[in-house]
């Protein structure tokens, strides 16, 4: 562990429990499973607990360093306000309960500056913020600084909260952690039983993404789907149960010339972490499954458009980025250009640059499931 260099850095024998808060989305929620890695290392003795939407859950759920996992419904918002306040009420009850001593809120959302005044805590952290006030200033007695001019993998940002406090990650801390369950297990090793499918010998296809403009075109999915038979690897394609990830699937399977196994709509969670462990590759875009497959350490071959690599790519697994290399403007962030939710850098994205990263990132992990 680096000696702290910040004068003001915490006394972790003062911690006896520590909220980490993360109110984002799925692939969010996961890109923070190392800070509880790192500060359990750091702090045995203290309980960490964490904070995330109710639908993201799953991506936390039976983290070794993680002792309680607490939850906030939004489907709430469409049920009476008295429902909601009731729900509210009994999340800061059993919050303030917990009694915390360190709060590490790690977005910028407001709710996490009320929380780390509700909880009393003696440390809180959270971003640096240059538009904020007063009120957000005075919440935490830190704050980390994200970087103005260049990009940093979004799970470095989150440990600097850590670094912030004094707390130096090491490099075992880092990798992503996602546990499927025993459950979830079983259930994919009897869908692969079903379909013939052995461990290590199909590759899994993700195409889209909750966000349209990440996502290719189906023509060119299809046309790597072909590829891939033709070379003796049968493909399995996912999807959330989402309508239009559900319609990229049936378009891709229904404009190849080789069959597929489409098992979209059809997994929770834990079970789609333990397919992707079985698969030889994952294919797809930014999208919290391309997350699960380094977590996983499952090969994976990602396609960027809009977003940044250098800020979301695949962490600390092999991997080919296949992105666009005549589009100036990207990443530009902007739902499709101009708004559009189709993204030129995608939609024009050659098949055959595709195909190449994925035969030789094949070749390259040859040895990842041994005959």
């Amino acid at each position: 562990m680096v000696q702290p260099a910040v004068d003001d850095a915490i006394d972790l024998t003062r911690i006896r429990r520590a909220l980490v808060i993360k109110l984002r989305h799925h692939g969010d929620v996961l890109l923070t499973s190392p800070v509880f890695s790192a500060l359990k290392r750091a702090a045995p003795h203290v309980d960490v607990d964490a904070l995330v939407y109710h639908e993201t859950a799953a991506m936390l759920d039976r983290h070794p360093a993680i002792s309680m996992l607490h939850t906030i419904d939004r489907a709430l918002k469409q049920r009476s306000r008295f429902v909601a306040l009731r729900a509210e009420l009994r999340l800061w009850q059993v919050l303030r309960e917990r009694g915390y001593d360190l709060v590490i809120h790690l977005t910028d959302h407001p709710r996490g500056a009320w929380l780390a005044r509700l909880v009393g805590a003696r440390y809180a952290v959270a971003i640096e913020r240059d538009d904020a006030g007063a009120w957000w200033r005075s919440s935490f007695t830190h704050h980390y600084l994200l970087p103005r001019n260049t990009e940093r993998h979004v799970v470095e940002q989150n440990l600097d909260a850590l670094r912030r406090l004094g707390l130096w990650p090491s490099e075992s801390d880092k990798p992503l952690v996602l546990v499927p369950g025993a459950a979830a297990e079983a259930r994919v090793d009897a869908l692969l039983a079903q379909h013939a499918l052995a461990r290590g010998r199909f590759v899994l296809m993700h195409p889209g993404s909750r966000w349209q403009f990440k996502s290719w075109t189906a023509v060119g999915s299809a046309a790597i789907v072909d590829m891939l038979a033709a070379d003796g690897w049968p493909v399995v394609l996912t999807a959330a149960p989402d309508r239009a990830e559900r319609a990229l699937t049936h378009a891709i399977g229904a404009a190849a010339r080789a069959s597929v196994i489409d098992l979209s709509g059809q997994l929770a969670l834990p079970e789609l972490a333990a397919l992707i462990a079985r698969a030889r590759m994952l294919i797809g875009v930014d999208s919290a499954p391309m997350h699960m497959a380094s977590a996983m350490q499952t090969p994976v071959v990602a396609l960027f458009g809009p977003s940044s690599e250098a800020a979301w790519g695949p962490w600390r697994v092999a991997h080919r980025v296949v992105g666009s290399t005549v589009h100036s403007c990207r990443p530009c962030y902007i739902n499709g250009c101009g708004g559009s939710n189709n993204s030129d850098c995608l939609i024009t994205l050659p098949i055959a640059r595709v195909a190449t990263a994925v035969r030789e990132l094949l070749a390259e992990t040859a040895n990842r499931f041994p005959p």
